[in-house]
């Protein structure tokens, strides 16, 4: 027999025939960072390339497809165009993570540390290390007193102040 191990779903979401997964935030967030490319300029981003031909040729893309992607990833405030000027060359523009493209980070790294576990044949090819110490970094869920959560241990529940925001729209 198989143990089935999920998410503890709390009060009216634990019958899951009775509610939808209306306004999402995974589905959100996949809209806009949902793709292999906006995924891999994210981790350019992270790795610290900036400049477009750098993103282009790195994530293997052609012009056109990392101009739209950097565009997406722009307009929605994950990253910013910063204007830069080499001496005897017009003014371009280098892409620079903002708070909302950074405070991404745990989940592209959690994307590389499961990559990592499942689908090399061998040892990762890169470690995440605290810089100043060379410690191992890895991405967990913890809650607010600093405890490891595991999935069968983690609660799903309205939020109450989202019930409310949206019974003063319904109004």
């Amino acid at each position: 027999m198989m143990c089935v191990m999920a998410a503890v779903m709390e009060g009216p979401l634990a019958d899951l025939n009775s509610w939808k997964p209306e306004e999402c935030s995974i589905a959100k967030a996949l809209e806009l960072v949902g793709t292999r490319s906006s995924l891999l300029i994210l981790r350019e981003a992270y790795y610290g390339t900036t400049r477009f031909d750098g993103f282009a040729g790195r994530v293997g893309i052609t012009d056109a497809a990392a101009a739209a992607q950097l565009r997406k990833l722009t307009e929605a405030g994950l990253l910013v165009k910063s204007p830069y000027r080499e001496q005897g060359k017009r003014t371009r523009h280098e892409y620079v993570l903002t708070q909302m493209g950074r405070d991404l980070l745990p989940v592209v790294m959690g994307l590389m540390q499961w990559g990592d576990a499942y689908l090399q044949p061998g040892p990762a090819p890169l470690q995440l290390v605290e810089e100043a110490t060379g410690d191992p970094v890895r991405v967990q869920m913890r809650s607010a007193g600093g405890r490891e959560v595991a999935l069968d241990d983690l609660g799903v529940r309205l939020n109450r102040d989202w019930v409310k925001t949206r019974k003063r729209s319904e109004r």
